[in-house]
């Protein structure tokens, strides 16, 4: 048994990769969306979030040989976790996390923490669109919402409870884009058309997290960008790449 969280989409396709080379695989997901994905592949699941302390003793109730951390780049904690636990269970750990995309339009400021991006856009202004998903939300709003000269646009996933997040930080519901990606250029330059966007905030987030797409649509319209860094978490070898991950499985398990 390989436990995989898998968190995003390509996280997803990796699990199925890992189960059709021949690993009993049980993937690690926080939706219910991801779950029914991964179920009708015919992956098992584990909905909800787990500390280290959980994942080892799913680690120890499965028999599972190793942990495969395909989490979202920024799911910080998700990531220390499992490194906890493999490290506690005496399994394996291997680390999947997606490309990182080169940057080099000039209107690009890079910085490393949420409230450094709120803080500066607040010095900004403008018309800001948030693509940093519905998570750090109250960082943004706590420092944006109700300064003059600002408007908020907040894209993130039609979910319910980002929509009861978005009224309860009090969100204009004209200020918010509920959508389900994947976000094209062509996308992403129409709704920063019609929002008359001046600031973009995104996270290094990876080409598969169409990162690239955003920063080519807001180079063609001159809209300066933020971008937050990747969290620096000590993982050990990273892959990017499926088959290199199966591969140190074989390495790291030969006798399945």
């Amino acid at each position: 048994m390989i436990i995989v969280l898998a968190g995003t989409s390509d996280a997803r396709e990796l699990a199925l990769e890992i189960q059709q080379a021949g690993y009993r695989v049980m993937a690690t997901v926080v939706t219910e969306h991801a779950a029914e994905q991964l179920e009708s592949a015919g992956i098992s699941v584990h909905l909800g979030r787990l500390t280290a302390a959980q994942l080892t003793e799913l680690v120890y109730t499965k028999k599972a040989q190793a942990i495969v951390d395909a989490s979202h780049p920024f799911a910080e904690e998700a990531s220390k976790n499992a490194i906890k636990a493999a490290q506690d269970a005496n399994v394996p750990y291997i680390r999947y996390e997606r490309k990182s995309v080169l940057l080099a339009y000039e209107r690009v400021t890079f910085v490393d923490t949420y409230e450094e991006a709120a803080h500066l856009a607040a010095i900004k202004k403008g018309v800001i669109m948030l693509t940093t998903g519905s998570k750090t939300l109250p960082i943004f709003a706590d420092k944006l919402l109700g300064l003059p000269d600002v408007r908020v646009i907040a894209r993130m996933l039609p979910r319910k409870d980002n929509m009861e997040k978005c009224e309860k930080l009090q969100f204009p519901q004209e200020n918010i884009v509920a959508m389900q990606g994947p976000f094209t250029k062509e996308l992403d330059l129409a709704l920063f058309k019609h929002f008359g966007v001046t600031l973009l905030i995104t996270k290094e987030s990876g080409k598969v997290g169409f990162v690239d797409e955003k920063i080519s649509a807001a180079e063609e319209m001159g809209i300066e960008t933020i971008v937050i860094r990747r969290p620096s978490i000590q993982y050990g070898t990273v892959y990017s790449e499926f088959s290199d991950v199966l591969a140190a499985l074989k390495e790291s398990l030969p006798r399945l």
